[in-house]
């Protein structure tokens, strides 16, 4: 199984991420974590790059390119591996992250950011992600005051990331579930859990 959590900045990915990753154990699953972009060395200095607060320059298109490159190297060397060992793959973001914030937030064209993205990780999609979704004004109190360079862009675009997320969560309604992240922590896990056992169901039965 490939799972993948998502949403604006903000929103308690981490946390939720935590305690999903621990009851997979509980329930038998071989997990593997990652981080995208990162959990390479390839990855990790491209995050510094796009992550950092620094006076070079990057273009939105660059900025895509830079998260694209640093999730092909994600796929062969982590992600391709563990899914032909029959292990379950929780990634924190991927290609609807890259799709919203330089797409719909960043005026690239989505559509070509998905075709450049399934090229990138030769068409691997996860079987379900979950798109934790909050006001912008909640999610920038969560934050606090010491931002990366992605937080550091404002309300107004991050106004245009959460509606990204909505829009194109729209568009995949078999694999992408938008959950309340305003609730408490508990209420939040048990939606990602009850989501979870369906779709594990769901590719048993298949």
């Amino acid at each position: 199984m490939f799972f993948v959590l998502d949403g604006v900045d903000g929103a308690g990915k981490s946390t939720q991420l935590e305690m999903f990753v621990q009851w997979l154990g509980e329930q038998g699953h071989d997990v593997v974590t990652c981080s995208d972009p990162g959990s390479t060395e390839l990855g990790e200095q491209i995050r510094s790059i796009l992550l950092g607060k620094h006076e070079t320059p990057i273009s939105m298109r660059a900025e895509m390119m830079l998260f694209t490159t640093a999730r092909t190297q994600l796929i062969q060397q982590i992600i391709k591996p563990a899914l032909a060992r029959g292990q379950t793959i929780v990634l924190d973001r991927y290609i609807f992250s890259t799709v919203v914030y330089q797409g719909h937030a960043g005026d690239l064209d989505p559509d070509e950011i998905w075709t450049t993205n399934r090229i990138a990780t030769e068409n691997h999609l996860p079987d379900a992600t979950f798109i934790l979704d909050v006001p912008v004004d909640i999610a920038m109190a969560r934050l606090g005051k010491t931002l990366d360079r992605m937080e550091s862009r404002g309300n107004e675009y991050f106004e245009r990331v959460r509606s990204g997320f909505l829009l194109e969560s729209q568009r995949w309604p078999d694999t992408v579930d938008v959950i309340d992240a305003t609730r408490p922590p508990a209420e939040i896990q048990s939606d990602i859990r009850r989501l979870a056992v369906q779709y594990i169901e769901r590719r048993a039965s298949k």
